[in-house]
């Protein structure tokens, strides 16, 4: 079992991850899920906020929005910088919230790291409204991230094949085909992905390799190592050389597959 997420870790990934990676994806989840005015909203795996803020934006005046994350600290960062949105801790696999009482159900780049994800989207369709829809984005297939198949590569090589595996979950959800069995077995009969691009912004490739250095070293059994950090630094460094601006920023584009679904089509 991994420890729980830090408060720090939590600040740090809302002041890193969310404006380099998943922030520019909010607004195209929340106009997937065809958000209006009076919408009650659930955002799942709701990290720092970053997509129920969104959505807090689409539904005024009347609507309401609720996130909710298994994390204790990434809610209490989300509560610091959004105290008027409802924000509640529990697990997306047992919602605590009575049947049909949702619009709308968002989520992004959270289904991948679910214990039971046919569970989780069963209780999404549970907690969905008789004509509510639900909205979520995945990311593709890790070879169509060419920066960070790279960097995975890297890892095997150079910390081990635990690190190299956790950056490569995220990418768990790539194909399309199983995407749709997936819902098709949590009991959502219609299905439509559309799979799309989106800027990634680093300050640096070695900012990028900071912010997940101790994760990494844990998972590989590592202690800290300075001359590890550095040859990896250097190696991804030449590695990603084509992505780099000449302002040192790691730019490229990033691929996801937008997924919809309504309740009961």
């Amino acid at each position: 079992m991994t420890a729980p997420l830090t408060l720090a870790a939590a600040e740090a990934y809302e002041s890193f991850v969310v404006p380099a990676l998943v922030g520019p994806w909010s607004a195209r989840v929340a106009q997937a899920a065809s958000l209006r005015p009076g919408d009650r909203v659930l955002d799942v795996a709701c990290g720092t906020g970053v997509l129920a803020r969104a959505a807090a934006e689409r539904i005024a005046p009347g609507g309401s929005v609720t996130g909710l994350d298994s994390s204790e600290a990434m809610i209490a960062v989300a509560k610091r910088i959004a105290p008027a949105i409802e924000w509640r801790e529990a697990s997306a696999e047992s919602l605590p919230f009575d049947d049909r009482s949702f619009d709308a159900v968002v989520s992004q780049f959270g289904l991948m790291f679910f214990a039971d994800r046919a569970a989780a989207l069963r209780e999404v369709r549970r907690v969905l409204r008789e004509r509510g829809r639900l909205a979520l984005a995945v990311w593709d297939a890790l070879e169509r991230s060419a920066p960070f198949s790279a960097l995975a590569r890297l890892l095997d090589r150079l910390v081990g094949r635990p690190a190299a595996d956790a950056l490569r979950a995220p990418f768990s959800l790539g194909d399309p085909d199983a995407i749709v069995a997936l819902f098709r077995d949590a009991g959502f009969s219609w299905v439509r992905i559309r799979t799309e691009d989106g800027p990634v912004r680093y300050p640096s490739v070695r900012s990028l390799i900071e912010y997940k250095w101790s994760d990494w070293i844990a998972l590989a059994g590592h202690e800290h190592d300075p001359e590890r950090f550095e040859t990896l630094v250097a190696a991804a460094e030449r590695e990603l050389a084509p992505f780099v601006a000449t302002d040192g920023e790691l730019r490229y584009s990033a691929r996801a597959h937008i997924v919809t679904a309504p309740a009961n089509p």
